[in-house]
């Protein structure tokens, strides 16, 4: 009896902690949506938003009766600037963080398009870009919705804070000019396919897996499946094929790249990335936003998406998995630190 209790125990343990991941996975899920409060294109000057915040701090480390002086200075100034502010070129702001579907896309594209609705020619965009790369034809038409802007003659800028590589790095090729930090990562110009495969384990267990397709090659390498020679063989060459295309792609915005030394799948921190030419300026985005604001409007644009509840549980997984991703950085970053 005391062995039926045990086990019975223990299955009650595990369903249990399933049922608790499933209520945190859909908790998690629901919480996301409710801080999109609606959907629809919010717009926030920055330069109002720097103003802000030097007054927050002017007014706790002012004297009352100075701040008060100070006060009715910066009133006629925001008069005179606000005249101005209509005859000044204006900066146009996105964030884009990427994961590995590139989920971003369709507020990006949204983005993309109020922009090319409003812009002059002497208006720029300035996307900062946070991109570990994916799946290749979801960064592909990330690239794509970038291209737009350089395909109607405005500037673009390109900020690499931490990281744009393998698809990020597709992305952040299209701009006419890449910033990054000093250890921002850039690079990885190459193609990678991981595919475990369970076949000596199903068939240890006595289990049969069976394929069948119309079409030589509609399935090569699988995880169920006795893999061969030949199927690695056939992968091999469409990765190489995807592998010409990014260069091909790299190439056509980046012309005086080497090729050769970049596109190995390597990549490399801000200013090395800067010797190699990937990268044209070490800057953060903070330092290029607050040099711009002196003489530019500069206005953030972000277009919320509602997501049913399945669109938003699946992006809490993938939320994991580039965690799991970025890990994977973090572990290279610090195998390189002396220690």
């Amino acid at each position: 009896m005391s062995h039926f209790f045990a086990e019975y125990g223990l299955f009650l343990l595990k369903v249990i902690t399933i049922v608790v991941a499933i209520v945190v996975v859909i908790g998690v899920a629901a919480a996301a949506g409710r801080k999109i409060s609606h959907e629809g294109l919010d717009v926030e000057s920055i330069n109002k938003k720097y103003k802000a915040l030097a007054n927050t701090l002017r007014d706790a480390v002012t004297q009352k009766s100075e701040r008060k002086k100070e006060t009715k200075a910066e009133k006629k100034r925001e008069k005179a600037e606000a005249k101005d502010a209509s005859s000044r070129p204006r900066s146009f702001v996105i964030d884009f963080k990427g994961d590995l579907k590139a989920s971003a896309v369709p507020s990006l594209r949204e983005e993309v398009s109020a922009i090319l609705e409003v812009a002059a020619p002497e208006d720029e965009v300035i996307v900062r870009l946070e991109n570990h790369g994916g799946v290749v034809h979801e960064h592909g038409l990330a690239a794509s919705q970038l291209a737009r802007i350089r395909d109607r003659d405005i500037s673009l800028t390109v900020c690499v804070d931490k990281v744009a590589a393998s698809g990020g790095y597709l992305m952040a090729c299209v701009a006419s000019k890449i910033y990054a930090a000093p250890f921002a990562i850039l690079g990885s110009i190459g193609v990678l396919a991981q595919i475990p495969n369970f076949n000596r384990f199903l068939d240890s267990h006595g289990v049969d897996f069976e394929q069948i397709t119309a079409g030589k090659y509609k399935r090569t390498v699988t995880m169920f499946g006795e893999n061969t020679d030949e199927d690695r063989a056939k992968l091999k060459e469409e990765l190489e094929d995807v592998h010409t295309l990014f260069k091909a792609a790299v190439s056509k915005y980046r012309p005086d790249l080497d090729l050769d030394k970049v596109a190995t799948g390597e990549h490399w921190y801000g200013t090395r990335a800067l010797e190699l030419g990937l990268a044209d300026e070490i800057k953060t985005s903070d330092e290029l936003l607050t040099e711009l604001a002196v003489d530019r409007e500069l206005y953030q644009l972000t277009y919320n998406i509602k997501q049913p509840l399945q669109k938003r549980l699946m992006a809490t997984i993938d939320g994991m998995l580039e965690k799991v991703d970025a890990a994977g950085w973090r572990r290279r970053f610090e195998s390189r630190l002396p220690r």
